[in-house]
């Protein structure tokens, strides 16, 4: 017979999608939005800062990529793990961020605001429409170089969509992973610092993390190294650009324009920004990837202690053996694996598989032993300094 797993309680914030939520057993999961002791949370634009989470709650899953909503630090020092979907939402914002190219190079936005406010009909209207048009006169894409900072699930697909499309591509992120490397274009360029891809580029277009280094990341001194009548695209998070060296090089017309996806009334107010209403990942599929993603990390971290795509704790991922598995997550110092495992051995506790890694400050073990743990035993695995969290799946 089959041995029915626990019930998991998960507490969700937000609207998620169904086909996220269906990833969840009905006969092994509960979830809803009043659930007073969860031990899972599941959001996606919820503000976590300030709201106390329980001490059942063992993983937080952002149906999303950026996490700047949770506080990571705090749930790291509990030896909680912060989920999320990077890349699931890539390919909304990738074909996103090509219709702002269009839209800046053809001036469709005040082209088409000028054709809405025509009035009359016939020979009378096609006057209005000719003698207006070469107001809107735009320039192609085709042979223009495009500068993508960031070459991750989204930075790759912008690259390979706009060599598609006959843009010249050079690429910045010195973080690059072997994965994305891999599906970069042939085509595209390595530039060998940010400063030198701002020189040579035509449009430039963010796609990294906000966080303290990246925070103002395109400034005044790098604002003035792109090359005049350059178009600058945001579509990663507002803070990534300084706005007020923004605003001086749009009102100079050291920039041709400003393509952004978080308003702000200067940026409504100025004439040469096209600025949308956080649409990048505002589509049906990409709200479904983003649940799907998220729920499947999470329900596998619950039922099996595996950790995928965390983003303060190192990817564990351990086949099942029989027995009990201890998920133990702490501080990244030295000795606590090697008091864990002699805790175990004096307690004739034999270890069948074990995988430990680190990341940062943050280090995760599963650990499959024979038969069960007593409650004494993680009771003493708890009690060792550094220790952040212990389970027994």
């Amino acid at each position: 017979m089959t041995q029915q797993l626990p019930l998991f309680k998960i507490k969700t914030y937000n609207a998620l999608s169904r086909s996220g939520l269906d990833k969840f057993p009905l006969e092994q999961y509960e979830i809803g939005s009043d659930i007073q002791h969860p031990d899972a949370i599941l959001l996606r634009s919820q503000d976590l800062h300030d709201v106390s989470i329980p001490e059942t709650v063992k993983a937080v899953g952002r149906a999303g990529t950026g996490v700047n909503n949770i506080p990571v630090s705090e749930y790291s020092k509990r030896g909680i793990p912060v989920f999320n979907a990077p890349g699931a939402n890539a390919n909304a914002v990738t074909e996103l961020v090509i219709a702002g190219l269009l839209l800046a190079a053809r001036n469709i936005p005040d082209a088409w605001l000028f054709t809405k406010n025509l009035q009359g009909e016939g020979e009378a209207l096609e006057t209005q429409v000719e003698q207006g048009k070469k107001r809107y006169s735009g320039f192609e894409l085709a042979g223009k170089t495009l500068g993508v900072v960031g070459l991750g699930a989204i930075g790759v697909k912008v690259t390979n969509a706009a060599a598609a499309l006959g843009l010249k591509v050079i690429g910045f992120d010195p973080q690059i992973s072997v994965e994305s490397a891999w599906k970069l274009s042939s085509d595209a360029i390595p530039a060998n610092s940010l400063d030198e891809l701002l020189l040579h580029s035509d449009f430039v277009s963010v796609h990294v993390p906000l966080n303290d280094h990246t925070r103002k990341l395109i400034n005044e001194s790098r604002i003035e190294r792109m090359k005049p009548n350059a178009t600058l695209l945001n579509f990663s998070r507002a803070a990534i650009v300084d706005e007020t060296a923004l605003l001086t090089a749009l009102e100079s017309s050291g920039l041709h324009a400003y393509v952004s996806d978080f308003p702000s009334r200067a940026l409504l107010n100025n004439p040469r920004t096209i600025v949308l209403p956080h649409l990048g990942a505002s589509t049906a599929e990409a709200e479904d990837n983003c649940a799907s993603m998220v729920s499947s990390q999470v329900r596998d971290f619950l039922e099996n202690g595996n950790i995928v795509r965390s983003v303060n704790f190192p990817d564990v991922n351990l086949p099942r053996t029989e027995g009990a598995r201890l998920a133990i997550a702490n501080a990244n110092v030295p000795s606590i694996i090697s008091q864990i495992t002699a805790l175990l051995a004096e307690n004739k506790i034999n270890i069948v598989d074990m995988l430990n890694k680190s990341r940062g400050d943050y280090a995760y073990s599963l650990i499959d032993v024979n038969g069960d743990v007593p409650i004494q035993i993680v009771d003493g695995l708890s009690a060792i300094q550094g220790v952040l969290s212990v389970r027994v799946i």
